[in-house]
């Protein structure tokens, strides 16, 4: 509704802030959350892998809306467009709330450090990685808000980035911490509590 289509000037504002919001959080959280001294690199590349999945994502279904204004949604539109701000903001505010559980712990690079032990408060009492399930809310309420086939299709792109990126990190875990993660895997579920 708001990429490629008129729309009002209300739901422009809505779409640009939280973007904004998420853009600016996720710039920072880059820049200030490396890994801690003394911690052994385990990422494999797959911050990046991850964050070219995502934008390209972004991009490309952002660049669908426009040029090709024949694949928007036909039905519902202002109900897909405001589904898509709501996954948004929620999106957000899980993936703040698990870098907050995890405070100064949070990095965006996967590593592990001596004496590292698991951390099962907050949201990751549920999930293995909530910041994960509010980073793909994000994004997919964002390529929801192109209200176009093609932009939901790209969804693929950065389901499988984060699928790469947990196989990684959990190999990782369970290479750094042992059988104290193995016993949380079997308690917690990845990304949505009860079920996936």
């Amino acid at each position: 509704m708001i990429i490629g289509q008129a729309g009002a000037p209300a739901d422009a504002w809505a779409f640009w802030a939280i973007f904004g919001a998420w853009v600016a959080g996720e710039c920072w959280l880059q820049r200030s959350r490396p890994l801690p001294a003394g911690a052994a690199d385990r990422d494999q590349g797959s911050r990046w892998v991850l964050v070219a999945a995502v934008w390209t994502a972004v991009a490309a279904g952002m660049a669908a809306a426009v040029v090709v204004p024949g694949a928007r949604i036909p039905l519902a539109t202002q109900a897909v467009f405001t589904a898509g701000l709501v996954l948004m903001a929620a999106g957000i505010g899980v993936r703040g709330l698990a870098v907050a559980a995890l405070g100064s712990d949070f990095s965006v690079t996967i590593g592990t450090e001596p004496g590292q032990r698991v951390r099962d408060r907050g949201p990751y009492r549920w999930v293995r990685h909530p910041s994960y399930a509010g980073s793909l809310a994000t994004v997919t309420g964002i390529l929801l808000c192109c209200t176009n086939l093609i932009a939901l299709g790209l969804l693929i792109l950065p389901i499988l980035g984060y699928a790469h990126r947990i196989r990684v990190e959990e190999a990782a875990l369970l290479g750094g911490l042992g059988e104290a993660y193995r016993a949380y895997m079997r308690r917690t579920k990845r990304l949505i509590p009860f079920l996936l």
